[in-house]
């Protein structure tokens, strides 16, 4: 069922999937990859974890699809991760719901703001990031000339600041300028895989500032003592396994590292039998621990 919950004042679209059976349930929360939307990647992990009995909330964050909330197609980190607690907030309202057995599930970039949220929320019973990306600047600044490349995005910040418009690139390209260039971002945004109502292909040029500057990482320092799982492919250009191994050596226990076989990082978005195999983990984790 389509609901919606207010968070600082915004209006935030969501689905709620509630299985059929004697209440109240567990129930997961979701956040996704950079520029998805409730009709991508996370409505099919929010519909596939319901049909294993848990109460799903997949929703859009502020800025994207049909939640409310400008400049549009804006990366906003401390945004999520408010709307992440209104979410929690939101389901706990419900009769459906298991108050104190609440989890968070983030796929992709969400992976890291999952892991952060869940780390200093305390009403968060488990974390699971399924082909996650754990930012932190010290990664993320590897190989880049970092300082310029901060320069040039503050200028736009600047310039916006001083009131001009709000600046634009295309979320994917095959070939030049894109927030994700390239052809595996494309083969899914692109084309009607990754087809959604509400879904753009742009996002602001200032958001990727917040890309480089975040640290989701540290959420992994903080969330002992609630379980955590990652789930994550053996090979993954976009999200390199290297950091998903950092963040679980961070992690104390109880803990899980899942790796899937898959070669792309799009793979674990909708692919079989990837999908079926991250599932089947986070299933059989939460439900040990949720």
């Amino acid at each position: 069922m389509k609901v919606e919950f207010v968070v600082d004042g915004l209006t935030l679209a969501g689905d709620l999937r509630v299985p059929h059976g004697v209440g109240p349930r567990p129930a997961l929360v979701f956040t996704g990859p950079f520029t998805g939307v409730r009709g991508q990647v996370v409505g099919l992990y929010a519909a596939r974890l319901a049909e294993r009995g848990y109460v799903t909330l997949a929703f859009d964050h502020r800025n994207w699809g049909e939640s409310e909330g400008t400049p549009r197609h804006d990366e906003d980190p401390q945004g999520k991760l408010r709307d992440l607690r209104g979410a929690v907030s939101y389901l706990r309202s419900r009769s459906e719901v298991a108050a104190d057995r609440i989890g968070v599930v983030g796929i992709c970039l969400g992976g890291g703001y999952a892991l952060k949220f869940a780390a200093f929320d305390p009403r968060v019973r488990v974390f699971a990031g399924i082909a996650g990306a754990y930012h932190n600047p010290y990664t993320t600044s590897s190989g880049t000339d970092y300082q310029t490349v901060l320069s040039d995005l503050t200028d736009v910040l600047e310039r916006q600041d001083r009131g001009g418009i709000v600046e634009y690139l295309p979320a994917v390209a095959e070939e030049g300028e894109a927030a994700m260039p390239g052809d595996e971002p494309y083969a899914y945004y692109g084309t009607e895989r990754g087809a959604a109502p509400h879904w753009a292909n742009r996002v602001t040029r200032a958001g990727m500032r917040e890309l480089i500057t975040m640290d989701n990482m540290i959420g992994a320092d903080f969330l002992s003592p609630k379980p955590a799982l990652i789930v994550h492919g053996l090979v993954d250009r976009l999200c390199p396994p290297e950091r998903a191994e950092e963040a679980f050596k961070r992690l104390d226990e109880p803990k899980q590292l899942v790796w899937v076989d898959a070669k792309r990082h799009i793979d674990l978005y909708d692919r079989e039998p990837y999908v079926t195999q991250a599932v089947d983990a986070t299933a059989g984790f939460l439900d040990r621990h949720l």
